[in-house]
């Protein structure tokens, strides 16, 4: 799934392709791509159709179109959704699911194999702060999610604190989008690993300078994939040009199982981690021992 640095990128193409436009003709080709907005393709269409775009935002793992109605075009691009720029007359993408007219120049086209990707028109509420640059608001439906770490706003003394509150491992709390966005598997496991620190490690345990030290990583690690255009592994993340991201060259522990560890060559371990696989170094990364049993 993409992760903050891949929305990111397609958020900065999108801000120069469409922001600015009027949106025209739209027309949804399969209705699970909207299957969010719950009053059906034709308001979809009714809401988005003659609107201006006035900027391109990010939340986490989400971004949205600020309309002059008040209202956003909220996208989550789930494990294979592509926001692409193409010509009017270029032949549709075998997995086109929404296509919105940008005048005669482009279009922007909504592909998705998989369908886990959505798109929905949904109200713009205060957050605070304007929700991001520009001072928009923010998609009422994701004022949950919390700031990312590379938000200027994004508090690390509140984020240690709550860290600390959650009593659980570490690298689910890096996942828990309501305690800090945009981190998913692979960087959870690349921040962990340049921080010596094992995804099983309690978060109750963990103490003040582990975490600043964490978070260093954590947004070292995001601005290089950011730089790169994002991770690709199988051509289903691209940028609005069609383009792959090349940071996956840089990878030092996630897919990396059997490999030797950059810093001490002990082999790459790769355990299950909710349905999925989390990526260390056991020497690097020890796990943590069970607390002792309490005597009776």
């Amino acid at each position: 799934m993409p992760e903050l640095p891949e929305v990111e990128v397609v958020r900065r193409g999108l801000e120069q392709w469409v922001a600015g436009r009027t949106i025209g003709d739209v027309a949804v080709l399969h209705p699970r791509s909207i299957r969010r907005h719950v009053t059906g393709a034709a308001d979809f269409s009714a809401r988005l159709c003659g609107r201006a775009v006035s900027g391109v935002r990010r939340r986490g793992k989400y971004m949205w179109l600020t309309l002059d109605s008040g209202e956003a075009l909220l996208a989550h691009l789930g494990m294979s959704g592509q926001l692409l720029v193409q010509p009017p007359g270029r032949d549709p993408e075998r997995h086109l699911r929404v296509r919105l007219g940008l005048g005669t120049e482009n279009e922007l086209r909504f592909v998705d194999q998989r369908t886990f990707g959505h798109l929905m028109v949904v109200p713009l509420v205060s957050a605070g702060d304007g929700g991001g640059p520009g001072g928009d608001g923010i998609p009422d439906v994701i004022a949950h999610i919390a700031r990312d770490p590379l938000d200027p706003s994004f508090d690390d003394d509140a984020f240690a604190d709550a860290l600390r509150r959650r009593r659980t491992e570490l690298k689910r709390a890096l996942l828990d989008q309501s305690l800090i966005s945009g981190i998913g598997n692979i960087y959870a496991d690349e921040a962990l690993w340049r921080s010596r620190l094992h995804w099983a490690r309690p978060t109750q345990m963990l103490r003040r300078p582990q975490i600043t030290v964490l978070l260093r990583h954590v947004r070292e690690v995001l601005r290089e994939a950011l730089a790169e255009g994002g991770t690709s592994f199988d051509g289903l993340y691209v940028n609005v040009n069609g383009e792959s991201g090349y940071f996956e060259r840089g990878l030092k522990a996630y897919g990396r199982r059997g490999l030797p560890c950059d810093r001490c060559g002990t082999p790459i371990r790769r355990d299950a981690f909710m349905n999925r696989s989390s990526f260390s170094c056991p020497k690097c990364q020890p796990k943590p021992r069970r607390p002792r049993a309490a005597l009776s």
